[in-house]
């Protein structure tokens, strides 16, 4: 079982900046590939970035490519996502995600824990 709690999300102007943090309860937490996902107002949850067990690798959706940057840190059982260069499109919650036993995961289902999501709003 891993709980996941994020942190770190809020109110910004376009064009700043926000790290949001997930930290993951658990010894296991190497064995578990992480990925952010997020979901706007009347929409479905959408993938935004993950990373694998050893955080060697990371994929991204088009829409952040270059502007998001996801990390962790084994030893603190944290995963992060910096957001810069945010935009009014970017508003939404955001959720960190742990799927079990993958190498990487960029589809919702892969995944088996959730924590229960940030805001971030991004005013124009």
């Amino acid at each position: 079982q891993v709980q996941l709690v994020e942190s770190g999300g809020g109110l910004v102007q376009a064009g700043g900046s926000l790290r949001l943090s997930c930290a993951a309860s658990g010894r296991t937490f190497s064995s578990y590939a992480m990925g952010w996902f997020r979901q706007a107002p009347g929409k479905e949850r959408e993938f935004v970035a993950t990373i694998s067990r050893s955080g060697a690798s990371a994929y991204y959706t088009d829409s952040v490519k270059g502007r998001f940057a996801i990390s962790r840190d084994n030893a603190k059982n944290t995963v992060y996502l910096q957001m810069n260069s945010l935009k009014p499109e970017d508003t939404a919650v955001y959720y960190c995600a742990a799927a079990w036993g993958q190498p990487i995961a960029v589809v919702s289902t892969s995944y088996n824990y959730w924590g229960q999501g940030t805001q971030v709003t991004v005013s124009s």
